[in-house]
């Protein structure tokens, strides 16, 4: 997959409120080709007390979206790309962003 855990992503394309939203991936399935990105697709859910003392109420969680939808963003130029794969000096592989040729 394109996408990493800690990577910061803006979103390309879904919901209304979430198109153009950047934020964090806190975790990648690379089974289902999903990414969780925090403070992207909200959920509101509601929540019973099960034990004497624990609260109840509506509470909001990220749900996973489709990993094609996203689109990683260069920490050097702030702008959205899909990274290149290329070999660094040492022989190692490194993501490089296609706009400004800088190491991800």
């Amino acid at each position: 997959m394109h996408i990493k855990t800690n990577d910061t992503v803006v979103v390309m394309t879904g919901k209304r409120e979430d198109k153009g939203k950047k934020g964090k991936v806190m975790r990648v399935d690379p089974e289902t080709r999903t990414v969780l990105v925090e403070g992207v697709n909200v959920a509101k859910r509601h929540k019973k007390p099960r034990k004497q003392g624990e609260p109840g109420g509506i509470i909001s969680k990220e749900t996973p979206i489709y990993a094609s939808k996203v689109m990683r963003v260069c920490p050097k130029c702030d702008k959205p790309t899909r990274p290149a794969h290329r070999f660094n000096k040492n022989g190692k592989k490194v993501r490089v962003c296609k706009k400004c040729d800088a190491e991800i």
